[in-house]
């Protein structure tokens, strides 16, 4: 009975458990069976091409930073190959967490490739569009056996299990995975019923992931031509002559001809506000770096020049005790501090200032270009309204223009971006170091200050004797100024030539008198519309502002070709009558070129001393030691003849001079104009110098 008993339950469970077993097997039809082998497939592929990423960047360019191969651009050979792998990754954990709810995958699928669409497109087009660039390089490397050979030890040494050959069977694996993509939805598609829930889902992500391959090679297209163009600036004067052709030629011809027809107002101008507004804050921000390129550059050659003065080293008219402290003082900074201040200037400003300048050559090279490709649009855009259609390579040229086009349009925003703060992060570093050296002088000064006589003096005292010290000072001054002037050299009035007589008189005769100008510096022109001016020269200003309204680019008449220059590098002049001389001389405008003195002198009213109106005189501004008998030596301050302002090339870097009876050449930029006193004889207002007092 008892085995009766424990059986009957036996008995009674073993249908049902032969029922359920029947249960849990399913036929798949042949549709279904594809669509898990087409899901199984993404995800061990995306396995396997996630370990071979994480193999890529973890060995094989670790390995080769640690060699640290001269000649291997490793960031043009991987470019972006990080942030692939972060984003497989991401790709990859949330496959993997669906792999066992069946139901649910295919519409957690779909769903994972939309939301990752953005980020799989802005990552995939970068490395895509320098994967050629990463193959040419990979090809230079073939080349040099040396570097060949560190590549392929590379191999084998980290990844030798992968039977990996070359270095490109791991570059290309990101392109063509993202290419995969669109064939493996497509494959589970085809595999799932029309009435499936998850049906409109994977055919939104298929769609979505064939856009983003489309867009990645538009975007490779369009690099392409912009690198095509860039090149084109770094070409040799020969390798452009061997450009040209009738074709280019006739090309040029038509954009001109449509340009001036342009600027004419003949035909209307094709307007894109969007595009001309980035590229007006590109150009602003590109002056706006180049200017502050040259002030740092001219910062640092007055640094330089500050710290080869060391006066220190030389005898100085001081107490005994207050000289060796300020020597030791100005010894350190000089030596140590300043020195250090000025290598970090260069290295933390002015380095990144001329990178960054430089990086701005390429959108400056495709704004001009986008400008040449524009005119030919428009040609080509008339003929087809007017004819209907165009031919195949008109199409191309047509495309051409847009893609340039397109390209500035999406890049520039960026590119503006990014270089906005970068010049942030540049003057931010200016700012530190300026309050670094003022600390560390600071520091040095104050272990001298506490050995001075007056640390302890009382408030009163100390200024007391800071005004005594400084009248003593300015009667110094005044007494070493009074002899500087009684020992003045005798003046020698360097005439105009008979063609700078010419184009003075032309442009009082046009524009009159009170808008000459005289540039007192070089200018270099940088931009279309510039004019490239010598130190010295005569202009007339025609409009205080540019076209944008700009005060700081004037529009100008050299005396022939018009133009924008700073407005910051030209000074007013105004004509005094000359009798020697069929035309007027020109001089500097009251308060401009006035000698002045910064002292007040304590002294008796004395009468008001009247002199002329200064002319010009030429003397050397710098020492010049002459290297050959072609070359005459100058002494600062000695005045000087100009008989030719150019060489026998034309070439207007050196200036053929009299100095004391010899005749030779010296450098231009070496001469200075300065204003010296009218010859006897001559009429001209009076100036009255500040009283003086005893």
């Amino acid at each position: 009975m008892a085995n009766d008993s424990t059986e009957e339950p036996l008995a009674k469970e073993s249908p049902e458990t032969e029922c359920n077993i029947y249960e849990e097997v399913k036929w798949f039809s042949k549709a279904e069976q594809n669509q898990r082998m087409a899901v199984e497939e993404l995800i061990n592929t995306e396995t396997s091409y996630v370990h071979n990423l994480q193999l890529c960047i973890s060995d094989i360019r670790d390995h080769l930073q640690k060699k640290q191969l001269p000649g291997i651009d490793l960031e043009g050979l991987f470019s972006n190959i990080d942030d692939v792998l972060r984003v497989s990754r991401h790709f990859l954990t949330g496959l993997e967490a669906m792999a066992n709810q069946e139901h649910e995958q295919l519409l957690h699928i779909s769903t994972l490739f939309q939301e990752l669409k953005e980020e799989m497109e802005n990552v995939y087009k970068v490395y895509c569009g320098n994967c050629d660039q990463a193959l040419l390089l990979l090809e230079v490397y073939r080349n040099d056996p040396r570097l060949q050979k560190e590549i392929l030890d590379t191999l084998r040494t980290t990844v030798p299990h992968t039977g990996a050959s070359d270095l490109s069977f791991f570059l290309v694996m990101p392109v063509q995975r993202v290419t995969k993509y669109p064939l493996l939805l497509q494959k589970i598609l085809e595999n799932t019923l029309d009435s499936d829930s998850a049906y409109e889902a994977l055919s939104a992500a298929t769609k979505a992931m064939g856009e983003v391959n489309a867009n990645i090679n538009e975007y490779k297209r369009r690099k392409e031509v912009a690198d095509k163009y860039n090149k084109a600036g770094y070409l040799t004067l020969r390798e452009r002559l061997a450009r040209l052709n009738t074709h280019s030629i006739a090309k040029k011809t038509t954009r001109l001809g449509r340009l001036f027809m342009h600027e004419a107002g003949i035909i209307p101008k094709t307007e894109d506000k969007e595009f001309d507004d980035l590229e007006e804050k590109f150009q602003w921000l590109s002056s706006g770096i180049a200017e502050l390129k040259e002030n740092v550059a001219s910062f640092l050659s007055n640094t330089e020049m500050f710290l080869s003065s060391k006066p220190h080293e030389n005898e100085l008219n001081l107490e005994e005790g207050t000289r060796h402290q300020y020597c030791r003082l100005a010894g350190r900074l000089n030596s140590t501090v300043l020195p250090e201040f000025k290598n970090r200037l260069s290295r933390l400003v002015y380095l990144p200032l001329c990178n960054l300048s430089e990086t701005a050559k390429g959108p400056q090279s495709l704004i001009r270009k986008r400008l040449d490709k524009l005119l030919d649009y428009e040609e080509l855009e008339e003929k087809r309204v007017e004819t209907g259609s165009v031919t195949y390579e008109e199409e191309a040229a047509m495309n051409t223009y847009l893609a340039i086009n397109s390209l500035l349009v999406s890049e520039l925003p960026v590119f503006n971006l990014v270089a906005l703060k970068w010049l942030e992060q540049i003057l931010h570093s200016f700012v530190v170091l300026q309050r670094d050296l003022a600390k560390q002088v600071l520091q040095e000064a104050e272990g001298e200050m506490a050995q001075l006589p007056h640390k302890h003096l009382p408030e009163a005292d100390f200024w007391k004797m800071v005004k005594e010290t400084l009248s003593k000072a300015e009667n110094q001054l005044y007494s070493f100024s009074q002899k500087f002037e009684s020992v003045l050299p005798s003046p020698v009035v360097q005439p105009l030539s008979p063609a700078e007589e010419r184009r003075v008189l032309l442009l009082v005769n046009k524009h009159g008198p009170d808008k000459l100008y005289q540039v007192t510096s070089n200018i270099s022109g940088s931009k279309d519309m510039d004019l490239t001016l010598q130190r010295g020269q005569i202009v007339a200003l025609l409009q205080d502002t540019d076209t944008k309204g700009n005060s700081n680019r004037w529009l100008v008449d050299a005396g022939g070709p018009r133009g924008y220059i700073p407005s910051g590098k030209v000074q007013s002049y105004h004509l005094v009558q000359n009798p020697k001389s069929k035309v007027e001389m020109l001089a500097p405008s009251e308060g401009a070129e006035r000698r002045r003195h910064s002292y007040n002198s304590p002294a008796t009213p004395n009468p008001p001393i009247r002199f002329s109106t200064p002319a010009f005189q030429v003397v050397a501004g710098y020492a010049f030691t002459a290297r050959s008998n072609h070359e005459v030596s100058l002494t600062p301050g000695q005045p000087v003849t100009v008989l030719e302002p150019h060489d026998k090339k034309g070439s207007k870097e050196w200036s053929l001079v009299e100095v004391n009876g010899q005749k030779g050449y010296v450098p231009s930029s070496y001469l200075v104009t300065v204003p010296t006193p009218e010859p006897p004889g001559w009429s001209s207002p009076a100036w009255l110098l500040p009283a003086q007092q005893t």
